[in-house]
């Protein structure tokens, strides 16, 4: 008999009547002849209200991480006995695990654990037993029994890591999205639903701007070879198979185009070239914990350089003011930013043996009149940084252009 993992996001489980929607899922997979192990985050809008409510007492002035974890998992320990009641409404056998019953053994990390061991013998048990584990993701606890949660993702970290120690057949990951897409459908009307696509491109995709899926879940689910599928919670569709890549199948070029609106482009302008200068720059921006993503250094023929790199919009301003004090000290001519553009970026293992993609995206980014202010690749991946303005153009003329609307045979 085979095990799924099924893991459904907050809009999955937004309401009673959403959380009935799940149970019909569940008791198809049983029916199917499938056992299951059910994986939950918070109901809707839950931990945003919860952390509203930390922040109403200012809990970022005391050392209030450890209560901020214990305050946050709450909201998965009502799903999962909303959720298990259900079940249990419905003639499943059903039973709700917190993440510390599920024997989740996480690094001390509050709000941005790190899980270290799972102990699955009660959960094997009961799965033999069958009965339909539900399962609190998000969270577990540390070696000195505190309650840690595992930060942006956390409950698809959850489903993935359970798949991988129980040996599942599959991990499905239920959202409001009937799978990933070959771009945002909400941007270019012609986006396709990809039947399949490698971990290596959705560990791209997902770290450009694709929200689908967080990173920590694809990257665990690399790791282990845990086939990973994403699918609707409210249609009945095959959804998109993210696994290992099949040399034996011909790949697609291209399998998907994302982008994100959240960049800011910072430029030192007329610094000496000489060894230890871009420490010198980035160095202060680090310690300010601010991340660096795109870095383009151009020399001039009199031997000075304009360093330039991006950051995240929200760290724009932080980061200008770092850059005015450290332009003092190196000597540099002036600082210039520009918090207005966007990234998009192409990706698709494809590229690997086949040329002239990067020309063919600058040909099309040109005929739309679109200039190019940053480029960055890699094997399977090229982006480049625009105007925020020319982003939505870019994306439908590249998606045009490289016939991502249809499907490869």
């Amino acid at each position: 008999m085979s095990l799924f993992v099924q893991k459904f996001g907050g809009t999955s489980v937004a309401s009673i009547s959403h959380i009935e929607n799940v149970v019909r899922k569940v008791i198809s997979a049983r029916d199917e002849g499938h056992d299951v192990v059910v994986v939950v985050s918070a109901m809707g809008d839950e931990t945003d209200r919860l952390v509203a409510l930390a922040n109403e007492v200012d809990h970022q002035h005391i050392s209030g991480r450890r209560e901020m974890d214990v305050l946050l998992s709450t909201g998965e320990q009502i799903t999962i006995s909303l959720l298990a009641m259900m079940l249990l409404k419905h003639g499943v056998k059903a039973q709700s695990y917190t993440g510390r019953q599920a024997g989740i053994l996480t690094d001390d990390g509050h709000t941005k654990a790190r899980i270290l061991d799972i102990d699955t013998a009660h959960l094997k048990a009961r799965i033999e037993e069958g009965v339909v584990p539900v399962v609190a993701g998000f969270q577990g606890t540390d070696d000195d029994g505190n309650i840690t949660t595992l930060g942006r993702g956390g409950s698809d970290t959850t489903a993935v890591a359970l798949a991988a120690v129980l040996d599942a057949d599959e991990c499905r990951i239920y959202t409001d999205v009937k799978g990933v897409f070959t771009t945002d459908p909400r941007v270019v009307e012609g986006a396709r639903c990809l039947k399949e696509v490698t971990f290596e491109e959705m560990l791209e995709l997902a770290s450009l701007g694709s929200r689908v899926l967080h990173t920590r879940a694809v990257e665990l689910a690399s790791k282990y070879e845990v086939p990973l599928r994403v699918l609707s919670s409210f249609e009945d569709a095959p959804g998109t198979l993210i696994t290992r890549e099949d040399e034996s199948m011909e790949q697609p070029i291209i399998s998907g185009i994302a982008f994100t609106r959240d960049e800011a482009k910072l430029t030192v302008l007329g610094v000496k070239d000489v060894p230890g200068i871009a420490s010198a720059i980035l160095g202060p921006i680090s310690k300010a914990n601010i991340e660096v993503d795109m870095i383009v250094q151009n020399v001039a023929a009199d031997q000075s350089t304009d360093f330039t790199f991006t950051v995240r919009r929200e760290d724009y301003d932080q980061a200008l003011e770092i850059l005015e004090k450290v332009a003092k000290n190196i000597d540099a001519r002036e600082v210039a930013g520009d918090n207005k553009i966007a990234k998009l970026s192409m990706v698709g293992v494809g590229m690997r043996s086949h040329a002239g993609v990067a020309s063919r995206m600058f040909e099309v980014l040109a005929n739309e009149s679109i200039n190019i202010l940053m480029i960055s690749t890699s094997e399977i991946k090229i982006s480049v940084v625009v105007a925020e303005k020319y982003l939505e153009l870019a994306a439908r003329a590249l998606h045009s252009a490289f016939d991502l609307s249809e499907e490869v045979s």
